[in-house]
């Protein structure tokens, strides 16, 4: 019963030596050996290609994150009703959170003006220590000021405002006051306290910061109620759901992620349109590798046969096949890795291309590829790479011997 088991298993030595036979070029079918090259420089463009796309698609989704994470703070909490938002709130969530860190908030609508220069902004009232400790660019941007008409701005709107640290400029609110028998926009000279640089055009030409004693001044807003709160934790994803069981029912929680939720789901449906379309690459460059193995197939198929007659099993003949093509197919991926690995040090290395930083947020072109991302594009290669295999691979064991043997 042991000899039978023995003779159905593959000749291991003897697939091999067929493999590196058919794997040496033949000048009576050269364009077998071609068709194999230009299946390996395909799979290997594809890989390199999908590694340095993806590793590009994910650096910059990484650096709009790390920008909105500052500007858009991680975890905000809103009222539904007047008077939510309040110190006592505050001092609760403090004591049970208390490696938490909070910023109440003013927040209002104003036209900057100075000179001949006119540019809507949101106006932030923020206590300033609080603040700072929430957010690096604008901890950076204070200065010394300390009249409580101050504010930070960034700086495009320095720029288009021609207001320098240490300039004033004209804020005009919606509140209306009165002027003799009529009504005007109330309006106030504020001192540049600092500049901030975010990264981002679009925030630096948009958001204002003062204090809070301006707001309830100017504003008549009642001290110790707040338009909202900015609360910094290193883990938002985490804590938001065990603050949220805390909060009275007047009060919303937010996280960083879900104030620009459509923006990140285009991105990701971006990223992922991008993988399908460049795997499809490494799709076209698989069809070379069919191409070979069935040229190879037609052109030994009395090679075949003759095996076929000496012993040789279906299984070991399709074994052969199946393992040329994908021998073709996993050099073509290890080529395609080092090129790939190469190009993304060389992109992170040297400033080779330069980007708009006002658009993106950074001159220098951001890549950052994951190992999620990485194993995503090893397997889809190497699954297109066997299915690619097999279909040949089938076909050289149904070769008939005798058929063969009878025509040639």
């Amino acid at each position: 019963m042991s000899s039978p088991r023995k003779l159905s298993k593959p000749n291991t030595l003897f697939v091999r030596h067929i493999i590196r036979h058919y794997l040496k070029y033949d000048r009576e079918n050269p364009f077998i050996f071609i068709s194999a090259i230009l299946a390996f420089l395909g799979i290997a463009t594809g890989v390199m290609v999908l590694m340095i796309a993806m590793g590009i698609m994910n650096g910059t989704q990484e650096e709009f994150t790390k920008k909105l994470f500052v500007m858009n703070y991680p975890l905000t909490l809103l009222p539904i009703e007047e008077n939510a938002v309040n110190d006592t709130l505050i001092g609760e969530l403090s004591q049970k959170f208390p490696h938490l860190k909070f910023s109440p908030y003013y927040t209002t609508q104003v036209i900057t003006k100075n000179d001949s220069a006119v540019q809507g902004s949101l106006l932030y009232g923020v206590d300033f220590a609080k603040e700072s400790a929430i957010n690096p660019v604008f901890a950076k941007a204070k200065g010394n000021t300390q009249s409580k008409f101050r504010v930070v701005i960034g700086d495009s709107l320095s720029f288009e405002m021609n207001a320098p640290e240490g300039k004033k400029v004209t804020l005009y609110f919606s509140e209306q006051q009165a002027i003799g028998f009529g009504t005007m926009p109330l309006q106030k000279r504020f001192t540049v306290d600092g500049v901030f640089d975010s990264g981002l055009k679009a925030y630096d030409k948009a958001i204002m910061y003062t204090s809070l004693e301006a707001f309830e001044k100017l504003l008549k807003r009642k001290q110790g109620i707040y338009d909202g709160l900015h609360i910094y934790t290193k883990n938002p994803l985490d804590e938001i759901e065990s603050i949220k069981a805390v909060l009275p029912q007047n009060v919303i929680i937010e996280g960083w992620w879900q104030q620009n939720g459509n923006f990140f789901a285009a991105m990701q449906m971006e990223k992922k349109a991008l993988f399908l379309v460049l795997l499809l690459i490494i799709l076209v460059a698989s069809l070379n590798i069919i191409s070979s193995l069935l040229m190879t197939v037609m052109s030994r198929r009395s090679e075949i046969a003759l095996m076929r007659t000496l012993g040789a099993t279906k299984k070991e003949i399709k074994m052969i096949f199946f393992r040329l093509g994908f021998i073709i197919g996993f050099f073509g991926i290890f080529a395609g890795v080092i090129l790939g690995a190469s190009g993304i040090w060389v992109l992170k290395t040297f400033d080779i291309i330069s980007i708009p930083a006002d658009v993106y947020g950074t001159s220098k072109l951001p890549v950052d590829l994951t190992i999620g991302d990485f194993g995503l594009i090893i397997l889809g290669t190497s699954v297109i790479i066997l299915l690619s295999s097999l279909y040949p691979a089938r076909k050289a064991s149904q070769t008939d011997p005798l058929t063969v043997l009878r025509n040639e």
